[in-house]
């Protein structure tokens, strides 16, 4: 396997994994790149390495550069194994002078790979000559790990970022201008619904300070998906964006259902927002994965769940649902729910309660509840439910 030019004396050396379908609970239905970077200089540098069973993969894009054992550092950017899982092996196959990670990697990699791995601490604002150019780095913390850091090519002016400004995309293009932003700008905003969503404040911070530093790469090189040559600045600005939660006029509507019943209320509650103005997306759990899910939440005001009961409790998807919804901690959404039950429905109060006390929802219309088949009367009571959180939004947002 061959390596990918960069520049003159970078290249990509990573891996394409095209079958991935779960990334730590979020659907990746177009694969991922773990991206790895080698720096030719007077002193060779290989940044990140990539998950375990791609190691030979890697190994054989860097010997189609170079001999393996001229590389003199190795930099690990990010202690998670999709990044240091190979790291041992090539330590073992390469030799470096130094192995380097920030603080918190030199203590993640060990408490991964073994305490007696020849990783050194390099710190949070410190430097490597390479001789012609050097490295400098930067802690990146909670974007999206601890130990998490980046670290600037600094006369190339090249940035390699690790997990932030990336995507799971596999892909035979490596570079931004390769890709039609079509096909690459939904994953990358799954990507930071799913992954970076929680950490939004730190991102804003951290995008504050990279501008403090004067620091306006010409390419960002991530280590998952394209790398950003022709407009680096575009993904910069979207997670701008992104961290900002500036909500549109729209609304999930999220449900699940065993005979129907829940999915008639869902559609009259679609019908409600509707007919208030406001942009909907209905989503079954029988067909959506709970991470499109999130996606389609990270820039939508409004959210409405809707529930069976089954043995006097909201119903599992439901569940599972919420709890990947909390730790992603969305702000500022409006909502209510619903649901159908048989002979109890306090699960679907609980629901209410939960979206409020949980995720955070400003409840605008009390929740509907049907027994067994809605009537007529209660899809109407469906409608108006939905239209209330449309209004609720559009006054919200004037």
């Amino acid at each position: 396997m061959h390596a990918i030019k960069v520049t003159d004396k970078i290249y990509w050396v990573g891996a394409i994994d095209w079958n991935v379908r779960d990334f730590h609970g979020y659907s990746t239905n177009k694969g991922t790149t773990y991206n790895a970077f080698l720096i030719l200089d007077k002193k060779i540098a290989l940044i990140d390495t990539v998950k375990k069973e791609f190691y030979p993969e890697m190994l054989s894009r860097i010997k189609s550069v170079i001999d393996p054992q001229k590389i003199d550092l190795i930099i690990s950017n990010h202690a998670e194994l999709d990044h240091s899982g190979s790291l041992k092996a090539a330590i073992a196959d390469i030799k470096p002078e130094h192995v380097y990670a920030s603080t918190l990697g030199a203590a993640n990699l060990k408490a991964h790979l073994g305490e007696d791995l020849p990783v050194e601490i390099i710190p949070n604002g410190g430097s490597l000559d390479l001789g012609e150019d050097s490295l400098t780095f930067i802690e990146s913390r909670m974007l999206h790990w601890p130990d998490s850091m980046i670290c600037l090519l600094k006369k190339a002016n090249i940035l390699f970022c690790n997990d932030i400004f990336g995507m799971h995309y596999a892909s035979s293009y490596r570079f931004d201008d390769e890709v039609a932003e079509r096909d690459w700008l939904y994953e990358a905003k799954k990507y930071y619904a799913n992954i970076i969503l929680p950490y939004s404040k730190i991102v804003t911070a951290f995008l504050g300070q990279v501008t403090k530093l004067g620091i306006k790469p010409s390419v960002i090189c991530p280590d998952h998906g394209p790398i950003w040559r022709k407009d680096p600045e575009r993904i910069v600005n979207l997670y701008a964006e992104f961290a900002a939660q500036k909500n549109r006029n729209k609304v999930i509507v999220i449900y699940d259902t065993m005979w129907g019943s829940t999915e008639k209320m869902a559609c009259a509650v679609t019908d409600g927002l509707i007919s208030a103005g406001v942009e909907v997306k209905q989503m079954s759990l029988h067909a959506a994965h709970r991470s499109d899910a999130a996606t389609e939440l990270l820039d939508a005001a409004g959210l409405i769940l809707g529930t069976p009961v089954l043995n006097q409790e909201i119903y599992p998807s439901l569940g599972d649902l919420i709890t990947y919804f909390k730790g992603l901690k969305k702000q500022n959404l409006i909502g209510a729910a619903f649901g159908s039950y048989g002979w109890s429905d306090g699960a679907i109060t609980g629901l209410e309660t939960i979206m409020k006390e949980k995720l955070g929802v400003e409840i605008a219309a009390p929740c509907v509840k049907s027994r067994f088949v809605p009537t007529e009367e209660k899809l109407k009571e469906c409608f108006e439910l939905g239209r209330a959180v449309g209004l609720k939004i559009l006054e919200k947002n004037k």
